[in-house]
């Protein structure tokens, strides 16, 4: 079943554009190639890219394969509102059934996207000479003020796969000190290795050495073993022995080495006796860029490079994780429509996971079952349907038959892969899956009698006895996202003592900013967990001898996700230290955004391990470790200011609609558009509702306030940059076009507010003038962002959500809001 149509609704026809053939033409310069661009609009490539210089559009790009395989859902929000199901199906080359399954369940997409509105084809017709001319004055327009850029070649989308997928084969910073007295000195060494060493660490540890400089063979002896009378979770280095307790711990200590001998400028470790225990096991991460819908089937866009895993095992973290669909994942004799293809994706999943273990790392499996089926399916089976939403159904969980189908197959993913880390599931989300999942159990015959937490609690049952059928060691995780306060009362106390809870850290704590209480109901960094109910349910499962964990977000959340990472590194360590207090035993390190390998994950990774440090030191090592002694003062003073400026951040506002997602890529409406916004993907004018619990005046004036301050600790941090030791000058500029766009992003949502505020008020004089100048601040905001998202493809890009805007939305966003000034608020004067 297909997004619903919304009946009444039109596509947006965009007054800015000559047409809406030129708009097809503008949205898709990036994102499609002319030939199937043409395909759609009846039209030769030849006539499109022309359509397209005439507008002023930089050289058409021409994209691979895997860019068009990656860059789907961009395709899909483009075209949502522009052309019919039909033409967009034909756009991205694929069959109606592969949209309908991507809808379903790529992360809800359907519901990202809200109601599909009735939209004409497009087809060609040659330009009219009124097209032409305002085809020539937007060229004008674009040629005018943006100029050169023009003309400099981009880094193309997805360039940052390339860049993290590459194992690194030289240090941050040069092999250029001395050895001290206090240090070992590894510059002409020989590897030794005892015990059941993993095989990979060797190769590693011989790589990384000649890196900084040092030369093998030679007369220094380096030792690694495995000692069994040391405990699992302990690594000890003494007189150049890297001995640990088991293989996992192992891997530690020579990262460990990495990081010294980084921290030294070359082959030297302290001659100190070095002992740590690992005090947060596992450390699981999703991938930046793997695809989220059905990534086992896509044998040839791997989710885990080894380059990429090197990368987040450096910064200390030793899972991943994917999701997966359990009906496609194993056959079932109750259920033959199930499986289909699952002797692929396994064999593809026991790839990854060996993949995965050269670098130290588990795989995890996210599971959010029984997913929800059509009508028909229970047309046979009607004792096990149950709760209805959106006109999907329930496979009810009460039935033995279908918990019994979810324990069967999950044992047999892990007995054809026993490897894996374990699994972690969600019981009560967006996602239809039992009948109490979208709160809707009276539409179900049976479970309309039953208790919340015993319906659940037999979910998670059925899900841990499939485990253990196949594998004692792998993680059973209990997710209590979306939890109720009685079911966690309820439930969490009869958690079977093998399984693990994972709570999300900073959920239900209270805070005040611009003069409101609220309490943080989402991921957050600029709110510091832990809150009150991840204590509460972590004293509940320690009580009844269940381990607990932490879902946390280190790098990012949708306070704003456009950037790789949010550089507030002290509110980072601030939560980690907190975090080990509270006496957790792992972490879940990201959802689907937040897997870039970055400043603030080296910052968490000093927390993993106990001894730890203060928040102070482990903050001073990353900014010397990644970026010099020159620049690490002013990089700790521009950390702490972005940090204090992201506490301003006023949260419970409605994260998931506000344009901190897309800044000045959102499109200006000088008047109300009716359309309302839609989760994540389409802002569009709905200003009211952006504001969430704040009236949208003080939504205003806070991120106008987070702005400004953020503006501020620019100067420290751009410096810093410039500073940065030379082995780390391409990341430091990434770093700080990362800050750039953090602060364009909240000025522009703080411009929008305030924008529609005028909009909708009183029409004065000086209300009017003020909207022209806001429109004039989003034209430049615009302007500064385009060359940073041209040269750094990893800027508004997030995993399940693909690219929110690519650089042409960005000049779109200038053609508007030109064209508001010359037209619509010209008008209104």
């Amino acid at each position: 079943m297909l997004a619903p149509v919304c009946v009444g609704a039109t596509s947006d026809l965009e007054t800015h554009f000559p047409s809406r053939l030129h708009q097809f033409v503008w949205r898709n310069w990036e994102l499609a190639n002319l030939d199937r661009m043409a395909l759609v609009a009846s039209a030769r490539p030849q006539a499109l890219r022309d359509l397209g210089r005439s507008m002023g559009l930089p050289p058409k790009p021409r994209l691979t394969s895997d860019q068009l395989r990656r860059i789907y859902i961009t395709v899909i929000r483009q075209n949502w509102r522009l052309l019919p199901l039909e033409q967009i199906t034909e756009l991205l080359g694929w069959s109606r059934e592969k949209l309908e399954f991507t809808l379903k369940e790529d992360d809800f997409l359907d519901h990202k996207l809200g109601p599909k509105p009735v939209c004409a084809r497009i087809g060609w017709s040659t330009p009219s000479p009124s097209e032409r001319k305002r085809a020539a004055e937007i060229r004008q327009l674009i040629q005018t003020l943006v100029g050169k850029e023009l003309s400099v070649p981009p880094e193309p989308a997805f360039h940052f796969v390339e860049r993290l997928s590459r194992l690194e084969t030289s240090p941050r910073r040069a092999a250029n000190a001395r050895p001290g007295a206090d240090q070992i000195d590894l510059s002409s060494y020989r590897i030794e290795s005892e015990g059941p060493v993993p095989e990979p660490l060797p190769g590693i540890v011989r790589r990384h050495l000649l890196s900084v400089g040092a030369a093998e063979n030679g007369a220094a002896r380096l030792s690694l073993r495995v000692d069994p009378k040391l405990p699992a979770s302990t690594f000890v280095v003494e007189n150049s022995t890297l001995a640990a307790g088991s293989p996992a711990a192992l891997f530690q200590a020579v990262r460990w080495l990495q990081d010294e001998t980084e921290f030294a400028g070359g082959p030297y470790l302290p001659a100190a006796r070095v002992e740590r225990r690992i005090r947060l096991d596992p450390r699981y991460i999703y991938s930046y860029f793997a695809l989220y819908g059905d990534p086992l089937m896509e044998t040839d866009i791997d989710p885990f490079p080894g380059g990429y895993l090197d990368k987040l095992a450096r910064a200390g973290i030793n899972g991943v994780w994917m999701q997966c669909l359990l009906n496609t994942m194993a056959p079932s004799s109750r259920f033959p429509e199930f499986g289909k293809g699952s002797e692929h994706r396994l064999a593809s999943l026991a790839k990854l996971v060996e993949r995965a273990g050269r670098s130290g790392l588990k795989v995890y499996l996210y599971l959010n079952e029984p997913r929800s089926m059509k009508a028909e399916f229970f047309e046979r089976r009607p004792e096990i349907r149950g709760a209805e939403s959106r006109g999907l159904y329930a496979m009810c969980t009460t039935p033995p038959i279908v918990r019994d189908w979810i324990a069967a197959s999950v044992a047999h993913v892990f007995e054809r892969v026993p490897e894996l880390g374990g699994v972690f599931f969600i019981t009560m989300s967006e996602n239809l899956t039992n009948c109490f999942s979208k709160f809707h159990p009276e539409t179900c015959p049976r479970c309309s009698r039953r208790k919340s937490w015993e319906v659940v609690g037999e979910v998670i049952e059925a899900i841990r006895a499939g485990v253990r059928q196949s594998s004692k060691s792998a993680e059973v995780i209990a997710y209590d996202w979306g939890w109720p306060e009685d079911m966690c009362r309820e439930l969490i106390p009869k958690l079977p003592s093998d399984t693990r809870l994972l709570s999300v850290s900073e959920w239900s704590l209270p805070i005040e900013r611009g003069g409101v209480k609220t309490e943080v109901g989402e991921y957050s960094i600029s709110a510091v967990g832990p809150g009150p109910r991840a204590t509460a349910n972590w004293r509940r499962a320690n009580q009844a001898g269940v381990p607990s964990m932490a879902k946390t977000q280190f790098n990012n959340t949708w306070e704003i996700s456009a950037v790789p990472y949010i550089p507030v590194g002290n509110l980072v360590a601030e939560h980690c230290a907190r975090l080990v207090r509270s006496g957790i035993g792992g972490i879940m390190a990201s959802w689907t955004l937040g897997g870039y390998p970055s400043p603030n994950l080296e910052i968490a990774k000093e927390f993993y391990f106990a001894p730890e440090p203060s928040p102070e030191e482990a903050l001073r090592r990353v900014a010397e470790r990644r970026y010099g002694s020159k620049a690490r003062d002013l990089v700790l003073r521009a950390w702490a200011a972005f940090s204090a400026a992201f506490e301003l951040y006023p949260y419970s506002v409605a994260i998931y609609t506000i344009p901190t997602q897309h800044g000045p890529a959102n499109l200006l409406r000088a008047k109300p558009s009716g359309i309302g916004s839609s989760m994540i993907l389409f802002p569009q004018d709905d200003y009211k509702a952006w504001s969430g619990r704040y009236p949208p005046h003080v939504a205003f004036r806070e991120f106008g306030r987070m702005a400004g301050q953020w503006q501020a600790a620019l100067g420290d941090y751009r410096k810093a940059m410039t500073m940065a030791a030379a082995e780390g000058r391409q990341s430091a500029m990434e770093d700080l076009a990362i800050a750039e766009t953090c602060w364009i992003h909240f000025q522009s949502t703080a411009n929008q507010i305030e924008f529609y505020i005028l909009r909708d008020g009183e029409p004065t004089a000086e209300a009017r003038s003020r909207m022209r100048e806001v429109a004039r601040q989003e034209i430049e905001l615009a302007l500064r962002l385009y060359p940073l998202a041209r040269r750094h493809s990893a800027i508004a890009f997030e995993a399940s959500n693909h690219y929110y805007y690519r650089p042409t939305d960005l000049l779109e966003k200038i053609v508007n809001c030109r064209y508001l000034l010359d037209h619509e608020l010209k008008e209104i004067e």
